[in-house]
């Protein structure tokens, strides 16, 4: 396989971790549950440990920012969805631009590796 198309499904799978952590966050209450709390801290280090197996072949500035763009997303869909958290107008101009930001990094940037 592709060592950057190995590194992107890593990617993948270190925002997944990321947002699924940030969704335990919530459940945990401040970390005064326990297991929600346990599985914060390992889907956190998981999301971490992948995301520095990717810098290894995409550049930190340009994966750090797709990581956290889309979780961003990801994170506000969720919390939209599931805890029944509004997302404002402003809230919503601010999550297109960020989409609008990883697209551009996506398609245009000589960084990303294409």
């Amino acid at each position: 396989m592709n060592a950057l198309l190995f590194a992107y499904i890593l990617l993948g799978f270190a925002i997944i971790s990321e947002v699924t952590g940030s969704t335990f966050l919530v459940k945990s209450e401040g970390f005064t549950k326990l297991w929600p709390s346990v599985a914060v801290v390992i889907l956190f280090s998981l999301a971490f440990y992948l995301l520095s197996q990717v810098i290894k072949v995409i550049p930190l500035g340009i994966a750090y920012a797709i990581w956290a763009g889309v979780g961003i997303i990801l994170t506000a869909i969720i919390g939209y969805f599931v805890f029944k958290q509004s997302l404002d107008a402003a809230a919503m101009i601010g999550i297109g631009l960020i989409v609008s930001g990883v697209v551009v990094i996506n398609l245009f940037s000589a960084s990303t590796g294409h």
